[in-house]
């Protein structure tokens, strides 16, 4: 089943004489279930796309459907439901709530949908248990690694069960290590809680990751590969593929 369909996404910046089109007649579609990278030089439009089918910005035109439901024509106040039911978003900068225990900042989605607390504690109990933080609950995110942090940044986006989490270079800001376990994560919740993970990345490792990964320059899609489930080998053939693009590799920073 398609969980999520791009259909010829346009997005126009600036006004007259000024434009600049970011994305140019975009189609894509993603399966219920799939783990895909989006790879790209910088200002190839990835971060845009996923901005699209996020529902942080909309489309100039062209059409997004997310399980069923065109998000380019919902308003805003069912958007915003949209958002909290459907989406988990993990991004760089882990966006944990200083002031606010782990445990805390993981239930705090449910902590707003007015959510009983057994059945919080119960999620929660059952994601930090997967994602391998249950230790750290009753810490600060100060006194968490970046890895744990955004393990907990995981847990968060995963609280409400959503049916795709958009993850924005979510290994950006880690060491190797810690990318290698977040990494890990993300696998484990694609496989055991059959949640789609939509991953912009400028790095071929966490690519490789990955079911698919799809390139984009220029604004369009510029190409696929797909996973036989040697991470090795899609990573080389990542590697080939930028190179083939064009550019240094600072440029798909």
């Amino acid at each position: 089943m398609k969980i999520v369909e791009v259909s010829d996404v346009t997005k126009e910046y600036g006004e007259k004489a000024s434009t600049f089109m970011a994305l140019k007649g975009v189609s894509l579609d993603f399966d219920e279930g799939e783990f895909v990278g989006i790879m790209g030089p910088s200002g190839s439009g990835k971060t845009t796309l996923l901005n699209m089918m996020s529902t942080i910005d909309r489309p100039s035109s062209g059409r997004i459907t997310i399980d069923g439901y065109d998000i380019t024509t919902i308003k805003d106040k069912e958007l915003a439901k949209f958002r909290r039911d459907t989406i988990g978003f993990v991004f760089q900068a882990f966006n944990l709530l200083d002031n606010m225990t782990i445990r805390d900042n993981i239930a705090l989605p449910l902590t707003l949908n007015n959510v009983k607390l057994d059945i919080i504690l119960s999620k929660i109990d059952e994601l930090t248990q997967l994602l391998g933080i249950s230790e750290q609950l009753d810490k600060y995110p100060y006194e968490l690694s970046g890895g744990q942090k955004q393990r907990a940044a995981i847990c968060r986006a995963l609280i409400t069960s959503p049916k795709v989490i958009f993850a924005d270079e979510p290994t950006g800001a880690l060491d190797s290590k810690s990318s290698s376990e977040v990494l890990e994560c993300f696998k484990s919740v694609n496989k055991k809680l059959d949640t789609t993970i939509i991953m912009v990345t400028h790095d071929a490792v966490a690519a490789s990751y990955c079911d698919r990964v799809m390139f984009l320059k220029d604004g369009r899609i510029h190409g696929r590969l797909d996973s036989d489930g040697n991470k090795q080998e899609l990573f080389k053939k990542v590697l080939n593929m930028l190179a083939v693009m064009g550019g240094t590799s600072h440029e798909f920073l």
